[in-house]
């Protein structure tokens, strides 16, 4: 498999690289043979964090007889020096190593002060002088962020979503990092499922040197999809631009990109999945959204006490509650169309 250089970090990593976010839904056997078919079929690199549930118990279960083959990235959402220093002691014991080979402050709303001793970022630049962590990043789902993050020199690495469905600034970030010799790491880039073509994905991401990106996999056919595109490695054609265009035509702008940092809601709304309804009805079968149990889902959005937690905590800036409303109205409407049903 084809391997590029981390940026400053050194490490070679697989260019097919596994987000292992989604196998906190797979069993463990089955998520256990999933990642031994991938580092079996070449792939080195697997991201993942701290509160992805069990995901890094997986990963310990399925490749710690290999570990020194393999480069593992973690994550903590820690903003604390004592809880960053219990979160990289879990993870390195679930992971079952003595050594995390990149730790990331996950979705930082602001850069570090290096100078703050309490901080998460000196947890982890302690962690480094004891050997616990070899290199620290960051992620994050703000621009700006992202972007001073880069500059700023503190850090190795940075992951933002990466996808062709991107403003031209958040595309242009790439090249920032690779200026400056940061390590880019792209997360959702199917845009969190929104995107179909995992070709037209690939061929799309394949065409920045330096760009890392983590495919997220629950089941055996995804990663053996992605297996099958490494293999072919195809370059940008016709076909694969003529969906990017419709594609971006289509999304490109403000729509939830599934990221989660709206939840939890305490209306019991799945944020993520309604708030993307209107797309989801026209870009996926839609049968799959037309059961009575789905309509009740959906309409918990009538639940809404107005909290506005998820507005405040959109890294989007989307106006989610009235967003919500919309997606309610527009889906009550298919599927009384699907079912025959005058409102």
């Amino acid at each position: 498999m084809r391997k590029i250089r981390l940026g400053k970090t050194g490490l070679m990593v697989t260019k097919t690289a596994f987000g292992v976010l989604p196998l906190q839904r797979t069993p463990m056997e089955e998520a256990v043979r999933i990642l031994q078919r991938a580092y079996d079929a070449g792939i080195n690199y697997y991201d993942t964090a701290n509160a992805y549930t069990d995901s890094e118990i997986k990963i310990g279960a399925a490749l710690s007889g290999v570990r020194h083959d393999i480069v593992i990235s973690t994550k903590t959402g820690a903003t604390d020096r004592s809880t960053a220093e219990k979160h990289i002691d879990q993870s390195l014991m679930q992971l079952k190593t003595d050594y995390i080979d990149l730790l990331q402050l996950h979705n930082i709303k602001e850069v570090p002060d290096p100078s703050d001793e309490q901080s998460a970022y000196a947890a982890a630049m302690d962690a480094v002088k004891a050997g616990k962590v070899l290199h620290v990043g960051v992620t994050s789902h703000r621009i700006d962020v992202a972007e001073q993050a880069v500059d700023s020199g503190l850090f190795e690495t940075v992951q933002f979503p990466f996808s062709y469905i991107g403003s031209d600034r958040e595309i242009a970030l790439a090249g920032r990092a690779k200026a400056a010799d940061v390590g880019f790491i792209a997360m959702k880039g199917l845009a969190g499922g929104m995107l179909t073509s995992a070709r037209a994905c690939y061929c799309f991401i394949r065409q920045f040197d330096n760009v890392v990106p983590i495919w997220g996999m629950q089941h055996m056919w995804e990663l053996e999809e992605f297996l099958a595109l490494d293999r072919e490695d195809p370059q940008m054609d016709d076909a694969s631009r003529a969906i990017i265009e419709k594609d971006r035509a289509e999304l490109l702008g403000s729509f939830c990109r599934s990221c989660g940092y709206c939840l939890p809601c305490p209306a019991g709304i799945d944020i993520p999945q309604a708030a993307r309804m209107e797309r989801l009805l026209r870009r996926a079968p839609s049968a799959a959204f037309m059961s009575e149990e789905y309509r009740k889902m959906m309409h918990r959005i009538d639940d809404c006490i107005g909290c506005n937690h998820c507005k405040d905590h959109c890294p989007y800036e989307l106006d989610t509650p009235n967003l919500l409303k919309y997606m309610l109205d527009d889906y009550d409407r298919f599927y009384a169309e699907y079912h025959g049903r005058s409102i």
